[in-house]
């Protein structure tokens, strides 16, 4: 199995895709495309017509879109375990993923995902607000209903975990406040050893896209970024 992505810096669909299997141990190669790059449309062609990351090579089969991924690892791979068992958290959780799977404009655009940076600032617009406290209160109601299952949105780890990771990762990047239920789901998620093994990877990507890099930068990040 083969799973093509973009930078792992940037491409918040690819870390999607990417997490379930990754967090499951289940093997599969991995195939970055440069983001942003002159060649970058003509390679993700070799692998869709859709001309998008990710892509995902299983056995003659591409499969694309992140939640058409893993909604095909977890009935192939998983039993279909990649969402609850019970049929009412199934329902909630697919809700919960379709939703951000298609909405959250303002947060995508105006917080763009960027692993390696922190301490960013940007404007909150009456807009970037409101989605952000909705992403909040959705966080702090399921960790309130199944927190006693386990630490995750539904209490054990699933593709709902995989749609909301990128929204971690941009709450983290720029300070975002949330609730101390959302603020304790963050902390898991950021602990869990393979969004670690991301954001490292992400940190040792030398490429910069300039336009996916927003917000006021501290002096902190600055340094963090030479670091880098």
């Amino acid at each position: 199995m083969k799973l093509i992505i973009g930078n792992k810096n940037y491409s918040s669909w690819s870390l999607r895709a990417w997490l379930l299997p990754a967090v499951h141990d289940i093997p599969f190669e991995e195939i970055r495309v440069t983001l942003s790059q002159p060649g970058t449309s003509s390679e993700i062609a070799q692998y869709s017509a859709a001309g998008k990351v990710p892509v995902l090579y299983d056995g003659g089969l591409f499969v694309w879109d992140s939640l058409a991924i893993c909604e095909y690892i977890s009935e192939k791979y998983l039993a279909g375990a990649g969402w609850p068992e019970d049929i009412t958290m199934r329902a909630e959780a697919r809700s919960y993923s379709a939703e951000m799977h298609s909405g959250f404009f303002a947060v995508r655009q105006k917080m763009p995902m960027n692993c390696r940076a922190l301490d960013r600032s940007v404007p909150l617009t009456a807009e970037l607000q409101k989605e952000i406290e909705r992403i909040d209160s959705s966080w702090s109601m399921l960790r309130q209903k199944y927190g006693e299952s386990g630490p995750w949105l539904f209490g054990r780890f699933s593709i709902a975990d995989c749609m909301f990771a990128p929204v971690v990762m941009r709450f983290n990047t720029y300070g975002v406040v949330v609730s101390e239920s959302s603020k304790a789901y963050m902390e898991t998620m950021l602990l869990e050893p393979k969004i670690q093994l991301w954001v490292d990877q992400a940190a040792a990507e030398e490429e910069i896209i300039a336009e996916e890099e927003v917000g006021n930068v501290s002096s902190s990040d600055t340094k963090n970024r030479e670091e880098v």
